[in-house]
């Protein structure tokens, strides 16, 4: 490969000139607005056609690349570079910090100027071509999962507002074969125990999993349940319900809900993941829930065996929503690897 420079290696790099009024999509405004960081709208007027990798000029995002085909209008807060080997130039540029352009002792600042003069190894156009291909087809591979994923987790929301009553009724729209009788208003206190998480820095390191309120944390050499349960955080992030598989350890700030005889533990966490949590905030400031507070809430339940029909439905449902995740997340780690190499 040969050392070049970007400015003479691609058809054109620059910044945006273009003040606008964003408009929606429509006949009439169908030229996509390049802001710095994705689409932010669409024009009945185009000043570029091409393809383009794509920063913020100025502030945080300034180095983030992302990349876009067509006729477009590129806003003056971002630079462009232009070129015909896309795929090949964004998987290139996005190995090289771009922030190390960064100028000013402000903001983070990147100057098309100074990209012009980057160096950067490039091999000839053909092989350019080949690996650009092989990336797109990587990268199309990744945003067919990611497709899947957010229909899949659309269609589960569509799912829940039909299985489960809405507002006050005790009958949903949809239930299975052979259940009859209606649903009936508990309080969660009636099925279900709130249990507070405790510190763990006086257990020593083992196999045994600690939450918080953003998920796992590190495992321990003790437990606080060996049945499965919900958390449902006390304080911070209080809409994130977690569904825990015992034994497991939770921290001051994540309560672990367990059920009580007759409820089963699936169906309960599809209700309190539809439930917002976000309406019974009791503070000013950081996000709070008291146990009196879940121990009021009001759901409505039918008899264990249709609970556990339901539970098992959506259970199916969230580990194939999770294998998509996990196939996500081995195709990004391949991608890099291979970038890599």
């Amino acid at each position: 490969w040969e050392q070049r420079k970007l400015g003479d290696v691609v058809k054109n790099i620059g910044t945006g000139n273009s003040k606008f009024q964003i408009q929606e999509k429509s006949s009439d405004a169908s030229y996509a607005i390049l802001g710095s960081t994705s689409v932010i709208g669409y024009d009945n007027n185009f000043d570029f056609e091409g393809n383009f990798v794509l920063t913020a000029r100025v502030g945080a995002n300034a180095g983030t690349l992302y990349q876009h085909s067509g006729k477009v209008k590129i806003s003056d807060n971002t630079v462009y570079i232009q070129s015909d080997n896309l795929s090949f130039l964004y998987n290139l540029l996005n190995r090289f910090d771009l922030k190390k352009l960064s100028f000013g002792t402000g903001q983070p600042l990147v100057k098309s100027s100074e990209l012009k003069k980057l160096a950067l190894n490039f091999p000839n156009k053909e092989e350019q071509e080949k690996i650009g291909n092989f990336f797109n087809q990587l990268d199309y591979t990744i945003a067919l999962h990611l497709c899947k994923q957010r229909q899949l987790g659309l269609l589960k929301q569509r799912l829940i507002k039909e299985i489960l009553p809405q507002s006050d009724s005790t009958l949903p729209h949809l239930r299975f074969a052979n259940f009859r009788k209606p649903w009936e208003q508990h309080q969660l206190k009636e099925v279900l125990k709130v249990n507070s998480g405790r510190d763990y820095k006086h257990l020593n390191e083992g196999n045994i999993p600690v939450y918080g309120t953003g998920g796992y944390m590190l495992s321990v050499d003790g437990k606080l349940s060996d049945v499965d349960g919900i958390g449902l955080g006390r304080k911070g992030t209080i809409d994130k319900p977690q569904y825990l598989k015992a034994p497991f350890w939770t921290v001051d700030t994540l309560f672990y809900l367990t059920p009580s005889p007759n409820y089963d533990i699936y169906f309960l966490y599809t209700l309190i993941q539809n439930v917002n949590w976000k309406s019974m905030d009791e503070s000013t400031g950081v996000p709070s829930l008291s146990k009196s507070v879940i121990e009021r809430v009001t759901l409505t339940f039918p008899i264990l065996e249709e609970q556990q029909k339901i539970g098992s439905f959506f259970r199916e449902f969230d580990n194939t929503i999770s294998l998509h995740q996990q196939k996500i997340a081995h195709l990004k780690a391949l991608k890099s690897t291979i970038l890599n190499k």
